[in-house]
């Protein structure tokens, strides 16, 4: 009888990269909000993000990974962040490299505030050999229009239903409680409550949907129409452009849609980025598997303050409770995380102290 041939094991970080450290994504963001906790409401939001990367940091800093930050977060008011082309992980040669994009906090104003709607959030794709499986774009804010699966799906089998952009607010509203089997008036909208949306909010209520005004945290927003329980059936307005792409990698695995399209404050920012080439694409809309190209996506996200997609935080006693999420676009697969923390042995690897902390 002859023998099978001898096939070497490999192991499952050679083998399956995104599986073997989808747990060590999740773990980073669980480390970043229990490190935010205690900033919550104290008026802060530089010293809670600050504390958020620390985290961050200082988990990669033990994991034998390439990490390179193609989408970072900070740069548009200052704060303390993770910026474009930082490096997480060991960098350990032959070890898995990834595109990163992250929002340590999604939501700074609101955990400053002490209000709901606030996440630690990162997505990560395996790097292609040349260029990057994610798409940086050069504004700091774009225009979105988030939908879930069933918009998404209807879209693209009858053009009659589609909607872009460009289509007026009411005739979105209309199309989508059409698709959704909704009244009007049943049709939930979340904007961010800025005075450039002023538009779009009267457009909302002249067609008599359900609108719904948040301060701040546009990741957790736009997702929100994707899940079947957050009662959310559009998101749309002017917001971060880092956020946009961590939104594509959830709505990749979530099935939904989401159209972007760079929006340029002023002419500053205008010339700033004449000689990007994505300034040629300004009038471009982009989709989520624009935005996001890597057959596979890890994203994940740990509520802070409680909001649609997450619970926040709670600490009772010498306990902490986190809420996570954590899902992979290749197989569907969505994973809700709840993880009880002992406070009295619960530490936290921190980058600033190059040692481990009791939360």
């Amino acid at each position: 009888m002859a023998k099978s041939p001898v096939v070497p094991r490999l192991s499952l970080t050679e083998s399956d990269p995104e599986r073997s450290l989808e747990f060590e994504f999740v773990r980073a963001t669980e480390n970043a909000a229990l490190n935010a906790v205690h900033w919550i409401g104290r008026g802060d939001k530089e010293g809670a993000d600050a504390a958020a990367c620390d985290a961050i940091n200082g988990t990669f800093d033990r994991i034998d990974m390439r990490g390179e930050v193609v989408i970072g977060e900070g740069i548009k008011d200052d704060a303390p962040g993770i910026f474009l082309g930082d490096m997480l992980g060991t960098g350990k040669p032959g070890s898995p490299k990834f595109n990163i994009a992250l929002d340590p906090i999604d939501g700074t104003t609101n955990i400053s505030k002490g209000m709901p709607n606030s996440i630690s959030v990162m997505a990560g794709v395996l790097a292609p050999e040349k260029g990057a499986a994610m798409l940086n774009i050069p504004t700091f804010y774009s225009e979105k229009l988030a939908y879930g699966p069933t918009v998404a799906e209807a879209m693209r089998k009858d053009r009659r239903l589609r909607f872009d952009l460009d289509t007026p607010v009411e005739e979105i509203v209309r199309r989508t409680a059409k698709i959704r089997g909704k009244n009007v008036r049943e049709v939930v909208v979340v904007v961010l409550d800025r005075p450039r949306h002023e538009k779009i909010i009267r457009s909302v209520r002249k067609v008599g949907a359900a609108l719904r005004l948040i301060a701040d945290g546009d990741v957790t927003a736009a997702i929100a129409p994707s899940l079947p329980d957050s009662g959310v059936d559009l998101y749309m307005g002017i917001g971060g452009s880092p956020e946009g792409v961590l939104t594509a990698a959830a709505l990749r695995a979530l099935g939904g849609d989401q159209q972007l399209r760079m929006w340029v404050r002023d002419d500053e920012e205008r010339a700033r980025i004449a000689k990007d080439p994505a300034a040629k694409q300004l009038k471009k809309i982009f989709h989520a598997a624009d935005l996001v190209t890597g057959k596979g996506a890890i994203f994940c996200a740990t509520g802070i303050t409680s909001s649609w997609l997450l619970p926040g935080v709670k600490v009772v006693g010498r306990h902490a409770t986190t809420y996570s999420i954590l899902m992979r676009a290749r197989s569907r697969t969505i994973r809700y995380i709840q993880a009880v923390h002992d406070l009295d042995n619960k530490t936290i690897y921190l980058r600033s102290r190059d040692r481990e902390t009791l939360v």
